[in-house]
C-alpha cells in the first residue's frame, strides 16, 4: 500500500496528465470547427431588392463570409459586372449575397434565328470532344466540316473535306452573346454544335450524316481561304504515303512563308 503523501502525488499526476489530455481534446475540436472558415469576399445586396428588378452596380457591395458556405453558385467581386443591367428572379434583402440562379439568364430570351444571316440557314451537328476539337470550339468560330465514309465503289474508307470556312453560331445552348456566367458549370457542355450554311450545305450536312461520321477541324478566323482542288484520305493514300509526301511539301512551305512574314513583322518593329 502507498504511504505518506504518495497517493497524492499520484493523484495530483493523474489529474494533470487528465486535464492535459482535456484540453488538447478541446483544442482539436476547436480546430476542426475552424477549419474552412478563412473569410472571403462575396457579392451581396446593399440594399432591400423587389423581384424582376433590374440589379446597377449602387444595388450591390461586398462582404466576407466564411469560406466553407462559398459555393460556385455565389457571385464573386472579379464577377460582378455580369450581374449589373440583368433581372433579378427574387426579392433580395440587404445582406443576402446574390447567387446566379437568382438572375434570368440570357440565354433564355434569346432567339437563335437572330444569329443567322438573311439568306443562310442555321443547322446542328453532333460533335463531342473528340470531333470538336477537344471541345475548344466556341460560337463565333470558324471550322472546316471533314467527313468520313465508306466509298461503295471501292468498298474502302474515305476521308474528305466537305465545307469550309463555316461560322459557329452556337455550342448546345450558347452562343456568342450569351452570358456564360449566369449558366450553372454542368450546362456549358455540349454535344453538339449549330452552324450557319446555305440551304444547299444543309441538304450535304444531313446526308453526310446519315452516311458516315462529321469532324470539326479549327481554322484562324482571319484564314478565309479556300481549297479550291480537294483531295480525299483513302487507306490506299495512307499506305502508299504519296499524297503524305505533297502534303508536307505544301506545309513546309506555308511554315516557311509565316515564318518570313514573322521576321520580317519583327524587323519592322524594331526599326
Amino acid at each position: 500500500m502507498l504511504k505518506g503523501k504518495t497517493p497524492l502525488v499520484v493523484a495530483l499526476v493523474l489529474g494533470l496528465l487528465a486535464g492535459v489530455i482535456a484540453y488538447s481534446a478541446i483544442k482539436k475540436k476547436e480546430a476542426d470547427v475552424r477549419r474552412g472558415w478563412n473569410l472571403v469576399p462575396v457579392v451581396v445586396a446593399a440594399q432591400d431588392v423587389p423581384e424582376g428588378t433590374v440589379i446597377s452596380f449602387e444595388m450591390i457591395s461586398q462582404r466576407s463570409v466564411p469560406e466553407q458556405f462559398v459555393t460556385s453558385s455565389v457571385v464573386r467581386p472579379d464577377s460582378a459586372s455580369y450581374v449589373v443591367n440583368q433581372k433579378v428572379l427574387v426579392a433580395l434583402q440587404a445582406g443576402d449575397p446574390l447567387l446566379w440562379s437568382q438572375f434570368e439568364t440570357t440565354k433564355a430570351a434569346e432567339r437563335l434565328s437572330s444569329k443567322v444571316q438573311k439568306k443562310m440557314r442555321a443547322m446542328t451537328i453532333e460533335a463531342k470532344n473528340t470531333t470538336a476539337v477537344g471541345g475548344w470550339i466556341r460560337p463565333n468560330d470558324h471550322v472546316d466540316i471533314i467527313g468520313t465514309f465508306r466509298d461503295p465503289q471501292t468498298d474502302e474508307n474515305v476521308g474528305v473535306t466537305l465545307l469550309q470556312n463555316i461560322i459557329v453560331v452556337a455550342t448546345g445552348k450558347i452562343t456568342g452573346t450569351t452570358n456564360v456566367n449566369l449558366i450553372p458549370e454542368g450546362q456549358r457542355d455540349y454535344n453538339n454544335v449549330s452552324l450557319m450554311v446555305l440551304p444547299e450545305e444543309a441538304e450535304i450536312l444531313v446526308l453526310a450524316a446519315e452516311l458516315g461520321a462529321l469532324t470539326l477541324s479549327l481554322r484562324n478566323e482571319d484564314d478565309v481561304d479556300l481549297i479550291e482542288e480537294r483531295g480525299r484520305a483513302t487507306i490506299s493514300t495512307l499506305l502508299s504515303g504519296e499524297r503524305t509526301r505533297v502534303l508536307e511539301a505544301k506545309r513546309r512551305e506555308i511554315i516557311q512563308i509565316i515564318k518570313g512574314g514573322s521576321e520580317k513583322a519583327a524587323a519592322a518593329g524594331a526599326q
